[in-house]
């Protein structure tokens, strides 16, 4: 393992970080406009009607939710928490792109692309995240 690894965890953890961040405060603080405009170059989520205020302020802060551990996970790059947030988002991104996948109508097709390729980016950069962690840990027990 390299000595890049605790650098790459890190920075994937906070790319997943600023990704939860997006999401959670619109969706927490501005959900109607989250729902009509998000994400705000493209406006996809307005294409699964209807609107639910509470349905929307709910996901956004289970997403502020996964920021705080994320963050922290980044802050410390203890290998057990970045394992637990990576698992648990890796999870919730999975179910998050099988829905979407299902759900295209209404959808251009550069829209319909764009939308899997940034739901299936996320579910790669957990597993980076865990990768540098675990070469950290290596390299830690590996040190004189």
């Amino acid at each position: 393992m390299t000595a890049r690894a605790p650098g790459i965890a890190r920075a994937a953890l906070v790319v997943l970080t600023v990704t939860a961040i997006s999401i959670g405060l619109p969706a927490s603080f501005a959900p109607q406009s989250f729902y009509d405009d998000y994400p705000f170059f493209a406006s996809w989520v307005d294409l699964l009607p209807p609107y639910n205020e509470h349905l929307v302020t709910d996901v956004g802060g289970l997403y502020l939710g996964f920021a705080v551990v994320l963050g922290w996970a980044a802050w410390t790059l203890q290998r057990e928490l970045v394992r637990a947030v990576c698992a648990g988002w890796a999870l919730m991104a999975l179910l998050h792109f099988i829905f979407h996948a299902g759900h295209l109508d209404g959808f251009s097709t550069a829209d319909a692309v764009a939308e899997l390729v940034s739901l299936g980016a996320v579910l790669i950069v957990p597993a980076v995240a865990v990768w540098g962690a675990g070469a950290r840990q290596a390299e830690a027990a590996a040190a004189p």
